[in-house]
């Protein structure tokens, strides 16, 4: 087996189904999707009239969600309308960056061989490492944002955001306030991949060369910069979402 640190940027290709590439990330990304669904399901099905301690937990920290969105939003009816959406985004981004520290989680994996070399091949490897993964919730927190927009002031209110002939002032703010639009795409998908990827990096090169006791403090560390990277992302969209839906002065 080879020494030393091994650092891939791309996801490993483990398989393909019909010619589609199965990578690590996405093998990661769908135990992500069983967890949250299994955790769904079994706090949903114990629901009671009378709450318990657990239930009470959850309906405090959900409504307090909700009601900072229709703070956010000025509207209970936009707030629950997008409520699935942030809170979707918040738990699939934290779940995945706290599974990164899961035992087995890069480690487990397939030994290759190549000229007489052994390279292991992780089945899992963190999700948010993947700028194809970042780049998706990008988009979708984007489609998101701009049919927001469109339904909450109509399409050419909206339009007129962007393309504005009113005058010569008023025409170059729209170019700059489209291609700020479309940086979100970049901005989104890259700050989240650089933050975990860096962190995950970081973390493999204390642990090759101090191995006792450092990194432990350091992945308490990046357990917290994962709860705020989804946070971010999630908090992100949804001051976005108030901006698309904020008619034009």
């Amino acid at each position: 087996m080879e020494s030393g640190i091994h650092i891939a940027l791309a996801p490993e290709i483990l398989t393909e189904i019909w010619g589609i590439p199965i990578t690590n990330t996405l093998v990661t990304s769908w135990a992500v999707i069983l967890l949250l669904g299994l955790a769904a399901f079994f706090i949903g099905r114990n629901l009671r009239l009378v709450p318990g301690k657990l239930q009470v937990l959850f309906e405090l920290l959900l409504g307090g969600v909700l009601d900072y969105m229709e703070e956010t939003l000025e509207s209970r009816k936009l707030a629950v309308r997008f409520f699935p959406l942030i809170m979707t985004l918040f738990l699939f981004i934290f779940t995945a960056n706290v599974l990164e520290f899961t035992p087995g989680i890069g480690s487990i994996g397939i030994v290759e061989y190549d000229h007489g070399k052994e390279t292991l091949v992780p089945l899992f490897r963190s999700v948010n490492t993947d700028l194809n993964v970042t780049l998706a919730l990008a988009i979708i927190a984007f489609l998101a944002i701009e049919v927001a927009g469109v339904l909450g002031i109509g399409f050419l209110k909206y339009a007129g955001k962007f393309v504005n002939f009113k005058s010569v002032l008023a025409f170059f703010i729209g170019i700059i306030e489209l291609f700020s639009e479309m940086a979100r795409l970049i901005a989104f998908s890259f700050r989240l991949f650089g933050n975990i990827f860096a962190g995950e990096v970081l973390i493999l090169v204390i642990m090759f060369f101090v191995p006792v006791l450092l990194p432990v403090p350091l992945m308490l560390f990046e357990l917290f910069v994962g709860f705020i990277q989804a946070a971010i992302f999630a908090l992100l969209t949804l001051f976005f979402i108030k901006i698309a839906v904020t008619e034009p002065h």
